[in-house]
């Protein structure tokens, strides 16, 4: 089996499940640590050429993270792809079963078993929480309605108060998200890059959970610890 990767959550449980399967990934496929396969370009920007050249048997893609008509434009060429749809937790594991099936896995690996029972109680806060999650500034946008990241945060207890925008990822002006008062502003460090000196600046008297992007939004092996360290971010937070 040859698989190309165009999501770096599923490049992440791929190597680690089905070890040799993939021959190529995105630029943007940081883990595992080392990985030596064939880099394709971006998620949104592939190099639709280099996929072809290395004769997949799968290409594996997500529906929000990579544009159609790349997509399209390797299926006319003769390739298979595979596309998931994750926007609840739920939904990661029944598509990460039936990615890692598809790209020869001969069983459900025991990391998708842990990842599964990890949040099948996770750690809440005591009082449900509100928040704005902001995913990028110039312009600022946010979370939205029907995100996975979203469904993360409502099972650890916080919601988000764009969660029945319209929108899936709606640009709002940071004046307006700063007077809607949230319990605490949720900054991760994908697809910008927040940091301590980039993002609380513009929360002045807010609390603001600085997150590991991974934990909030891939769904992969790193949905086994997500619970635990998006809680304690959380926590601290909300002190």
């Amino acid at each position: 089996m040859r698989v190309v990767s165009l999501v770096p959550s599923l490049t992440e449980a791929v190597a680690r499940t089905v070890p040799g399967a993939l021959v190529g990934a995105t630029d943007w496929c940081t883990h595992p640590a080392g990985l030596d396969v064939v880099r394709v370009g971006g998620t949104k920007n592939p190099k639709t050429d280099r996929i072809l050249s290395l004769a997949p048997d799968l290409v594996i893609a997500n529906e929000e993270e990579n544009r159609a008509p790349d997509l399209d434009a390797l299926r006319a060429a003769g390739a298979e792809v595979l596309v998931t749809e994750v926007r609840t937790v739920p939904q990661a594991f029944t598509e990460l079963d039936r990615t890692l099936t598809a790209c020869g896995a001969p069983s459900r690996p025991r990391w998708l078993d842990e990842a599964e029972g990890a949040w099948t109680d996770p750690p809440a806060s005591e009082r449900r929480a509100t928040a704005v999650v902001p995913i990028w500034r110039r312009p600022w946008m946010v979370l939205g309605r029907d995100t996975f990241a979203g469904d993360v945060l409502a099972r650890l207890g916080v919601d988000h108060l764009y969660a029945a925008h319209s929108e899936r990822y709606p640009r709002i002006p940071v004046d307006e998200l700063r007077a809607a008062r949230p319990d605490v502003v949720v900054l991760p460090d994908e697809p910008y890059r927040f940091t301590a000196d980039d993002g609380p600046e513009a929360f002045p008297g807010l609390p603001c959970a600085l997150v590991d992007g991974r934990y909030l939004t891939w769904y992969g092996p790193s949905l086994a610890e997500a619970p635990r360290v998006l809680a304690a971010a959380l926590r601290a937070a909300l002190r």
